[in-house]
């Protein structure tokens, strides 16, 4: 792309430099805060990984506040002077050009100038809303893997685990080997077509950590056939370390890098190298989401949008009305060509809700600091976003202005939304039961039940429980993504119902008892239920226990006491047998 000429603007020049060294700042203490993850796992501090997650997430915010206030300081005009901006972006294209992480830095750029301006300021001619350069993987100094070659398969992978990064020893390496090949031969091996000695394995040079497990991610190359490569390895906390499992299918590195978990730690100072190889690995992933996994949600979004908007270009359906039972918290909208769903906070909350716009913003901040283990949806959220008006349905159009007309204002050809959340769109549970087989109604059953009970074990309290607001993943996974009554599940308040002291509290309307705010009685939970009595038979076959206090409140001890939950994004059955099995742990199943 041809570089634009110099402009004679000495404060754009400023403003340009500013930023790029508030950039940097981000960048370098974002770099350092991913390097230490491999102590915290190696001294298995699970507490400091689920910190260091928040703190790096709040770093980016820090760093454009600190970034705007030395803005203030350098200029000597009104840095909210749209043209001068417009200069600055041209210095600034000027610095940033084949920078190895160039991409990032137009977002820091991009996040700057929105802590300034009103989003529907936004346009390309003053910040970036399409990428100043070619999408191409830029020029680097070094390379971001590690080939082996020319070696048995079982002494390759000796030679990735004694080579890894790694400062404990392996609790039982021959093991480890025999595990990994036993799968390596059932799975890869069979399908190899070349000579075995020309078969080459590329290692990322980072791992991958999050949570409790770290992930030595590559490929297994036989000419023109590629298969994902991911060795899990779990630290036994008394000094050694193992693997658990080793994955060689596309499906299953999708699931690791699921929009339903936690951004990685990963030492990536080349984040498009990184993205470009994941990506052709899993190549139905979006930009946006191997973004997200990596660990740059801000950079996320600008991939989000411009996919989005690439997507209404190169289409021509209309926004609906989302499928499904209206939310008394949220309105939802959805393209049905496009597979994420928009929802808007309404003005009012029909009874019995009592939540407030700001305390429901509240609770998704909450799922974006805390641990999602596989059973949460990734949300975007976003301020001042405009759509072509002629996309929306009249009869969506009618529900928006009735229910979130303060959220809105149509603009000639537009429409805005002020404030509205994105999520993957997925089959809602009490829809899928509706045409689920006697198998698929058992699968969904048990993956219902189980995921209350991990979001549990990671002090998540769903709140409101009903059908309606889980999904069904296209890998049959179950996940919550109605977010309006979450809660820590260590403040809530399990009670027992009390019995009826009189006949008359007995045969009394409504309760005979008094409820604190913070309450739940898990014998309520049948009401879930109500008009689905085959599936709830399922589910209390197998979940039972949910309905009993004594479930809950043996759990906030567990957490009270310091009990990390154990998160892995692999079914059980994947797992190598070490005799190694928690009670809380959580497995793809």
């Amino acid at each position: 792309m041809a570089i634009q000429p110099l402009i004679h603007n000495s404060t754009a020049r400023r403003m340009a430099k500013t930023i790029l060294n508030g950039f940097r700042s981000y960048f370098a203490d974002y770099l350092n805060s991913t390097l230490s993850a491999k102590a915290r796992y190696e001294k298995a501090d699970w507490h400091g990984v689920r910190q260091a997650n928040v703190e790096r997430l709040e770093l980016y915010k820090d760093k454009i506040k600190q970034t705007v206030q030395y803005l203030e300081m350098v200029t000597n005009q009104d840095i909210a002077d749209l043209i001068l901006w417009s200069e600055a972006k041209i210095a600034y294209t000027q610095l940033v050009f084949n920078f190895p992480n160039f991409e990032i830095a137009e977002t820091f750029f991009n996040s700057v100038f929105s802590d300034i301006h009103d989003h529907d300021k936004i346009s390309d001619n003053i910040i970036y809303v399409l990428s100043s350069q070619l999408i191409e993987a830029p020029e680097a100094e070094y390379s971001i893997f590690v080939r082996y070659k020319g070696e048995g398969f079982r002494e390759t992978f000796q030679r990735i685990i004694e080579e890894s990064e790694f400062s404990l020893p392996k609790e039982d390496l021959t093991l480890d080997l025999d595990c990994i090949m036993g799968v390596f031969n059932q799975e890869v091996v069979p399908q190899i077509q070349g000579v075995h000695s020309d078969v080459k394995f590329d290692l990322l040079e980072s791992t991958f950590y999050r949570g409790k497990a770290a992930y030595m991610v590559g490929r297994v190359v036989d000419g023109d056939n590629t298969f994902p490569m991911v060795l899990v390895i779990l630290n036994n906390e008394e000094g050694g370390l193992y693997v658990d499992t080793a994955l060689f299918t596309v499906d299953e590195l999708s699931v690791v890098f699921s929009f339903t978990h936690n951004h990685f730690m990963v030492d990536a100072p080349l984040p498009y190298q990184y993205a470009h190889f994941l990506k052709n690995l899993m190549p139905n992933k979006l930009d946006y989401e191997i973004y997200n996994a990596l660990g740059f949600p801000k950079h996320a979004k600008t991939e989000f949008y411009r996919q989005l908007v690439g997507h209404l270009d190169n289409s021509d359906d209309q926004f609906i009305i989302a499928p499904g039972i209206k939310g008394m918290v949220m309105t939802v909208f959805m393209l049905p060509s496009y597979n994420i769903v928009f929802k808007i906070i309404k003005d009012k909350f029909a009874p019995p809700k009592e939540v407030t716009h700001e305390i429901v913003r509240e609770k998704y901040r909450l799922v974006s600091r805390s641990d999602r283990i596989g059973r949460m949806a990734d949300t975007q959220e976003f301020d001042d976003l405009i759509f072509p008006l002629d996309r929306f349905s009249e009869a969506l159009i009618k529900e928006l202005q009735e229910v979130a007309g303060s959220q809105i204002e149509i603009r000639g050809d537009k429409l805005l939304i002020r404030h509205l959340y994105t999520e993957r769109y997925m089959t809602p549970l009490n829809i899928y039961l509706e045409t689920a087989s006697q198998e698929e109604m058992q699968s969904a059953m048990e993956e219902y039940g189980n995921c209350i009970k991990q979001l549990a074990a990671a002090n998540i309290f769903p709140g409101d429980m009903p059908l309606k607001n889980f999904g069904v993943t296209r890998h049959g996974r179950v996940v919550f993504y109605d977010y309006d009554e979450i809660a820590t599940l260590t403040k809530c308040n399990f009670r027992k119902i009390p019995e009826p002291r009189t006949e008359q509290e007995e045969m009394q309307s409504g309760t005979w008892y008094t409820v604190g705010p913070d309450d739940i009685f898990p014998e309520e939970f049948r009401l879930f239920f109500s008009g689905n009595m085959k599936a709830r038979k399922i589910f209390e076959e197998m979940h039972s226990d949910l309905y009993n206090m004594s479930f809950w409140q043996d759990l906030q001890a567990q957490i009270r006491d310091g009990y990390v939950v154990d998160v892995f994004p692999y079914r059980r059955a994947k797992r190598f047998n070490r005799g190694k099995d928690s009670a809380l742990e959580v497995f793809a199943d």
